[in-house]
């Protein structure tokens, strides 16, 4: 078993998840402002296959998406972190950062400060070269927050897999970031 990483921010703490975190999880994932950029709303049951993927990635190699909440107050406020796509995309091999939050808790630089927080632990802890996002070309709040983060648009839009033919959400784009940056 790989000893789990988790990381302490000025307000936050990105961790493993734990079976209270099931219900509020559930919950943003069946929020449609939440999910507006995804294909559809999650089921309970999705919600909670992902915990359940990321657990047992925490257990193989001691990271994967974290569980977030707010140190003050220890309320859980979604997840960001690394991970591998589990889909072929034009530049796999790669580490992917992300993020998703309870809209609640939008607009408070969140999603900023624990994805920081996630690059560093992929740079100076696991030594990736480099870390890589995408989103739907129309997420202009994620967009926002790769470029706070020092990512830049690699003008590779493509086609997700995980949208159908013609779906309007299909085309992304690519940011990517290196260790020396």
């Amino acid at each position: 078993m790989a000893e789990i990483i988790e990381i302490d921010t000025p307000r936050l703490r990105l961790r493993r998840w734990r079976e209270s975190d099931r219900e509020p999880f559930a919950a943003l994932n069946a929020d449609l402002e939440v999910m507006e950029f995804f294909l559809s709303p999650e089921s309970r049951a999705a919600s909670d296959a992902s915990i359940d993927a990321w657990q047992s990635q925490f257990a193989a190699q001691g990271w994967s998406n974290w569980a977030l909440e707010v140190r003050s107050s220890g309320q859980f406020v979604g997840f960001t972190g690394l991970s591998v796509p589990r889909r072929v995309l034009p530049f796999s091999p790669c580490v992917e950062v992300g993020w998703r939050l309870a809209k609640e808790h939008w607009g408070r630089g969140y999603a900023t400060e624990a994805a920081r927080a996630a690059l560093r632990v992929g740079f100076q802890q696991l030594a990736l070269v480099e870390i890589v996002s995408f989103t739907t070309i129309g997420n202009v709040r994620s967009r926002a927050v790769m470029e706070r983060i020092g990512m830049r648009n690699a003008h590779q839009d493509f086609e997700y897999p995980g949208f159908p033919e013609g779906h309007p959400l299909r085309l992304h784009c690519l940011y990517r970031i290196r260790r020396e940056e």
